[in-house]
């Protein structure tokens, strides 16, 4: 079997570090990759991202399958259906200390032009989070490569906290 025709292991990768987060206390961030397969509050998504909240206590319904990812959460006061296929999942981390795993972006699945600049808000789901530069690293601890900047970056901690991180997992 070719490793071209074997299942991606992102959503199995995607819900194990769900699992770790809430088993853990942590809030996990997913950030998406928004292009026309991604059904999202356009008014929220910035340079062609956005970051969501996929807490239990922001969402209702979530459902992480290997090909997508459902729920219903608030924006702005208003419910919404959120739909997310997995593979347009370029990070998962936690908000609290930034642990997480970032995703390469799959080749065919490119940025829908013309996407609207968020509003001014934030979803009821969690504040809108700001974004950081980041610095990979791998399990061992040791620095990786930078983001590039079409990389996702996660938001900054509140005041008082650290600079967060991610690490990479081979």
């Amino acid at each position: 079997m070719n490793a071209q025709d074997l299942p991606s292991t992102r959503p199995y990768l995607v819900r194990a570090l769900y699992e770790w987060c809430t088993d853990n206390g942590f809030t996990p961030y997913l950030v998406v990759r928004v292009n026309e397969s991604v059904q999202v509050p356009r008014e929220y998504v910035n340079n062609g991202e956005i970051v969501l909240n996929v807490s239990y206590d922001a969402t209702s319904g979530l459902h992480i399958g290997n090909d997508f990812i459902e729920f219903k959460a608030r924006f702005g006061g208003k419910p919404r259906d959120i739909l997310v296929p997995v593979r347009r999942v370029v990070a998962i981390y936690a908000r609290e200390n930034g642990q997480g795993m970032a995703f390469p972006l799959e080749e065919d699945a490119g940025l829908a032009p013309g996407l609207p600049q968020p509003a001014a808000g934030a979803a009821d789901s969690g504040e809108h989070p700001e974004r950081a530069p980041v610095q990979l690293q791998s399990i061992d601890g040791s620095a990786g490569e930078s983001q590039d900047d079409d990389a996702p970056r996660p938001p900054q901690h509140p005041a008082g906290g650290g600079r967060p991180s991610l690490k990479r997992v081979k």
